[in-house]
């Protein structure tokens, strides 16, 4: 399965998505999942992001000073992240994979329909003590099922209204956490194999190379128009892995 051109897509696929995650902040695994699942598989491509996206993130939440106010205004929020997680790596390990990718390409063209509109989900105000371990547990089980996050857990965050360097760092935190819990739930249900976490540890240094670059960049890219960019990209990519579960 590994040959060398895989293995070279593997390396420029995480380059890009690291790129990605440098100048916005988030990314990573969208970017991976939505351009590996349709050459290596489904289940392959979730654990090629494992160690890329844990190291990637821990990075991104420890670059700040607001660790400390996020825990204590997440925590529970990130709990349930890990215990959705569990049930929904149960879904990934017994449902037909082109059902799973069909939703993951569903989820790509709301995520990023939702992203280029510029629809801004609602403050959750008074609601948020209610909401974070509802909004956690919805978030953890569609990681463990499809491996992205993004809907509802980004949209959430991104809903909380945090200074930009403050939201960046809690999409960090939750990357992380969630990542780990998608990690032991994959091997628990017997998910993993060493060369696929071989890979992807192999992985991680295309990955910290592009969000290096990202990084520098982050203040002289008009951030509006890499965003226009990128999110066009990624609904066209939504749509056609939708199109190809149903259709191929």
């Amino acid at each position: 399965m590994w040959t060398a051109e895989i293995l070279t897509l593997v390396g420029v696929v995480f380059l890009f998505a690291g790129f990605v995650k440098g100048t916005v902040g988030l990314g990573l695994p969208t970017v991976s999942l939505a351009l590996l699942a349709t050459t290596i598989g489904l289940q392959p491509a979730i654990a090629m992001l494992l160690f890329p996206s844990i190291v990637t993130n821990i990075w991104q939440s420890l670059a700040g000073p607001h660790l400390k106010i996020l825990l204590r205004r997440l925590w529970l929020f990130l709990i349930c992240v890990c215990l959705g997680t569990w049930v929904g790596a149960g879904v990934l390990a017994t449902v037909e994979s082109s059902l799973l990718m069909a939703i993951l390409g569903v989820i790509l063209v709301v995520y990023s329909s939702i992203s280029l509109t510029m629809f801004q989900v609602p403050p959750p105000g008074r609601f948020e003590k209610i909401l974070n371990p509802v909004i956690g547990l919805i978030s953890g089980f569609m990681t463990g099922m499809t491996g992205s996050f993004v809907v509802p857990g980004s949209l959430y965050l991104q809903a909380l209204k945090l200074p930009r360097e403050m939201l960046i760092q809690s999409l960090g935190m939750s990357f992380t956490t969630v990542t780990i819990a998608l990690g032991f739930s994959m091997g628990g249900f017997g998910l993993l194999n060493a060369d696929v976490l071989g890979v992807s540890a192999l992985a991680v240094a295309p990955a910290l190379v592009g969000m290096s670059l990202g990084i520098r960049i982050r203040n002289r890219l008009p951030e509006d128009k890499f965003r226009k960019v990128f999110f066009t990209a990624l609904l066209v990519l939504g749509g056609y892995i939708t199109v190809r579960a149903f259709w191929f």
